[in-house]
């Protein structure tokens, strides 16, 4: 009785042993910045970015990804005043949902990196050459254009834009270290494919 009372203390006292050094690595995981499953959007995001878990692609994605938004998101405004489709005016409202918060998500991560944010305004000619950009000139006619026309030209930008950004995103997913980063990349490329094919849709050219 003795003897199996000592045998049982001390498999009791290794199993605890055990169960603290499991604990203690699963907690003393930050040094990495991995968040692994756990890393989302929001402030989930900006703690992944502020844990230095990133590259110079992160860097480059957010800062390109911001203009590239702010200048969808110009786009849109513009479909509730001038568009004659009320699925056009549908769609652009879900545009500016979505892309709003990822744009104050993205500032958050540069933040947090110390890095420069994209300053924002109504001028994106320093931008012209990322893909999908639109030019100042295709601005200009979309801001003129008015019911069906407009509606036309909305949905014929906004398809190259979107391909613009999932090419964008494409290259985060393959080349960036940031798991929030990499989260909203891949959260863009579902969105804005699936945007993509309605507005084809709505083209007749799908």
């Amino acid at each position: 009785m003795t003897t199996r009372t000592l045998v049982r203390r001390a498999v009791l006292a290794t199993v605890a042993v055990t169960g603290a050094l499991v604990l203690a690595a699963c907690g003393g995981n930050g040094d990495d910045g991995d968040t692994g499953a756990h890393t989302g959007h929001g402030s989930s995001a900006t703690a992944s970015a502020s844990a230095g878990a990133h590259n110079a692609q992160d860097v480059a994605f957010a800062q390109g990804m911001i203009p590239h938004h702010q200048q969808a998101l110009e786009m849109a405004e513009l479909a509730a005043g001038r568009a004659s489709s009320a699925r056009v005016k549908d769609l652009a409202a879900r545009i500016e949902k979505a892309q709003d918060p990822e744009i104050r998500t993205m500032t958050g991560w540069l933040k947090a990196w110390g890095e420069q944010v994209p300053m924002a305004g109504m001028d994106h000619s320093g931008h012209s050459g990322m893909a999908g950009m639109m030019s100042d000139a295709d601005m200009t006619a979309l801001k003129k254009a008015t019911g069906k026309d407009f509606d036309s030209r909305f949905l014929s930008l906004m398809v190259e834009h979107h391909q613009g950004a999932v090419e964008m995103a494409t290259t985060e997913q393959q080349k960036g270290r940031d798991s929030a980063a990499k989260a909203v990349a891949d959260a863009i490329v579902t969105a804005q494919n699936a945007e993509i094919k309605e507005m084809r849709q709505l083209l007749g050219t799908s």
